[in-house]
């Protein structure tokens, strides 16, 4: 904060107080006529007027208690500009200390699941499977959904089709450090006749109609361009989270025209890493959820 910040809200909330601590004193007392009667309000509702009486005196040093805790307060804690307090306190010590006041407790907890394997924890512990479900819901189901059933660009964890693979270590090192997806884009190297082609291949490849002669024409293509990331087979490379375009699943889409449009202008995805926000043994359980939605018990 700039030093003129801390002046203006310094300034401005020391002037406030003034200001109604001298209102207060102002308007403490009544005010009595020429013959000394109490002095009649000027407005009228339905000719009923009220006298100019000053705030009862326990209301009044409710008001006064009120300020002096306010002074009291701006001395131990932050509220003028860049003072601190003498008490230091801060949003992120009260965080930190809350969280280490949470984490003593389930710390234990997470450690004896987290000794467990995924099977073990899949097959036997389903408070385990709860706790992870919760911890998803909070850290991935903005991506993958609320029922890991993933959308365009994110992947379905509820298959059994894995872009990096899907077992238990696999998919804790994907969740601890994440993942980078990229897919070149070969409009400046193909023609759009070429991407036709290739299109129809690809479509081709998991048995569904398409334009034979453009099927035949783009197979060639699909060994030069594309084999080296998908394989010759086209059934991907999990090392390299390369798709396997053999199946019906698909991540971005699978219509004719939004595979022309993955070929021509490429994919990227990332899947953050977790392993700041999450602890080994929550990761763990986190894992053992995903991998229970494709593994029967």
């Amino acid at each position: 904060m700039s030093s003129f910040w801390h002046w203006y809200i310094t300034i401005g909330v020391i002037v406030y107080i003034i200001a109604v601590f001298w209102l207060l004193q102002a308007t403490r007392k009544s005010k009595t006529g020429s013959e000394g009667e109490d002095e009649l309000m000027d407005h009228s509702y339905d000719g009923i007027q009220e006298y100019n009486n000053p705030l009862p005196r326990w209301w009044l040093q409710l008001f006064y208690i009120t300020l002096i805790f306010s002074i009291g307060y701006l001395v131990l804690y932050p509220g003028l500009g860049s003072w601190k307090g003498t008490f230091g306190w801060t949003q992120q010590n009260q965080f930190e200390k809350e969280v280490a006041a949470t984490d003593a407790i389930t710390a234990p907890i997470f450690k004896k699941f987290g000794a467990m394997s995924m099977e073990e924890l899949v097959s036997s512990q389903p408070q385990a499977i709860d706790m992870g479900k919760r911890m998803f819901i909070n850290s991935c189901s903005v991506c993958h959904g609320s029922d890991a059933g993933g959308a365009p660009g994110f992947p379905n964890l509820t298959d059994n089709d894995w872009l990096w693979g899907g077992a238990p270590d696999t998919i804790q090192a994907t969740i601890t450090l994440g993942r980078t997806g990229s897919m070149p884009a070969w409009a400046s190297t193909l023609d759009e006749l070429s991407i036709q082609q290739l299109t129809s291949y690809v479509i081709s490849l998991s048995g569904r109609s398409s334009n034979k002669e453009l099927a035949e024409a783009g197979q060639p293509k699909f060994q030069m361009y594309c084999s080296g990331c998908h394989g010759a087979d086209a059934k991907g490379a999990q090392a390299l989270g390369a798709a396997n375009l053999t199946d019906k699943v698909w991540l971005y889409g699978g219509s004719a025209a939004v595979i022309s449009k993955t070929i021509r202008e490429g994919r990227s995805g990332i899947m953050p890493a977790h392993k700041d926000l999450l602890s080994a043994d929550q990761i763990h359980l986190v894992g053992a959820y995903v991998y229970s939605l494709s593994h029967t018990k």
